[in-house]
């Protein structure tokens, strides 16, 4: 009998578990800040007292509700523990006008049943090594670090492109991840920012939301300054063909794709012409 029941932290070793048995980035900050936040709801599903799959949804602001973190332990596949977890956290997701999440390919065809709709594809570029990356600053200002007191700032400047408020999670990979913080002002205003975190396997770099390609390059140049020589993950528009070419051309493969989707209405609409790079699959 599967039993499907709220994600503890104690959960996280067996969520850790499933998502590097897939090769997948997340650490076990990620699962924290996830199950922490009693706004956000996170399953589990057990079979004979052990856990064989998750899910996760993020509460931005009660604005919209972003599902991820869909594992099943391989061995129970085909047996109905997705649906179960998918159709359990959508009922529980009714109160929220818009539900959004990144899904594979083979995720695709599970989530329209369920009545979700495209939106747009995001490409996952990957680099090994990134130490030939080559200077980049076509504009007069350079990056500054952001400090904690930005965030505010930063926050407004992000859910003008991104559609919600995701203050929280902005505040967290600020305070826990200096080094890849940056932003880029014009006249003391804001003209883009490149967020990152550690992963289990790549560095990865997003979001990056600016008001040019230009911007997004010249923050990305200075992202990556700081991992250099090490492998780097960056998930990037699929509509952004010039920034797709540019990082292919110093390195960055193609390895994956995703499609963003959205269920009932798509209430936050990005600007996705300032929005370069997401911050993760998970994340949004």
């Amino acid at each position: 009998m599967i039993v499907i029941r709220p994600m503890q932290i104690s959960d996280i070793e067996y969520g850790m578990a499933l998502s590097t048995t897939e090769g997948w980035n997340q650490t076990e900050k990620d699962w924290k800040l996830l199950i922490e936040n009693p706004e956000n709801i996170c399953l589990v599903a057990e079979a004979d007292n052990k856990v064989i799959g998750t899910t996760t949804a993020i509460n931005y602001s009660n604005e919209v509700v972003w599902i991820g973190m869909v594992l099943v332990d391989k061995n129970y596949r085909g047996t109905g523990v997705a649906k179960s977890l998918l159709t359990n956290i959508l009922e529980k997701l009714q109160s929220f006008q818009s539900i959004k999440l990144d899904a594979t390919p083979a995720g695709q065809q599970v989530y329209k049943k369920l009545g979700f709709e495209d939106e747009y594809s995001i490409m996952r570029l990957t680099n090994l090594s990134t130490k030939e990356l080559p200077e980049y600053n076509m504009i007069e200002t350079l990056p500054e670090p952001i400090q904690l007191k930005d965030t505010d700032e930063v926050a407004i400047f992000d859910q003008h492109i991104f559609g919600a408020n995701r203050k929280q999670l902005i505040n967290y990979l600020i305070k826990e991840y200096p080094g890849k913080a940056w932003l880029l002002k014009q006249k003391d205003a804001i003209t883009g920012f490149v967020l990152g975190r550690n992963g289990n396997k790549y560095h990865h770099i997003g979001p990056v939301m600016a008001s040019t390609v230009s911007d997004a390059k010249t923050l990305i140049c200075r992202a990556l300054k700081q991992v250099s020589g090490q492998p780097v993950i960056a998930d990037v528009l699929g509509h952004k063909e010039e920034l797709i070419d540019w990082l292919t051309s110093v390195g960055f493969i193609k390895q994956r794709h995703f499609i963003r989707m959205y269920k009932k209405e798509n209430t936050s609409s990005e600007n996705v012409a300032k929005m370069h790079l997401i911050c993760g699959p998970e994340f949004g």
